[in-house]
């Protein structure tokens, strides 16, 4: 199992347009990943529900996880992302 854990680098968190950001990269990485909070339960990272009831502040430290082929290009680019609070998505996802 590939994992990355980092801190969320929007101010606001992961809410609303950085959820969506977020969800939109994941779902185009092609690769199933799942976020969770350092102490929570894993959830679809392609599905905006769920990302948004995580509830992860900006700061928090988050788990970004995959077991599939291609994960680690995957999380690490998801990581960036997330790491550095991007407002548009990257060239690379």
């Amino acid at each position: 199992m590939a994992e990355r854990r980092v801190n969320v680098g929007w101010a606001e968190g992961l809410h609303a347009r950085p959820a969506s950001i977020f969800v939109r990269a994941a779902t185009a990485t092609g690769v199933p990943v799942t976020i969770a909070k350092a102490d929570g339960a894993p959830v679809n990272a392609a599905s905006m529900l769920a990302v948004l009831g995580l509830g992860a502040q900006g700061g928090e430290e988050i788990v970004l996880a995959s077991d599939a082929e291609g994960a680690e290009a995957a999380l690490e680019r998801l990581a960036k992302l997330v790491a550095e609070g991007l407002e548009e998505l990257p060239e690379t996802v």
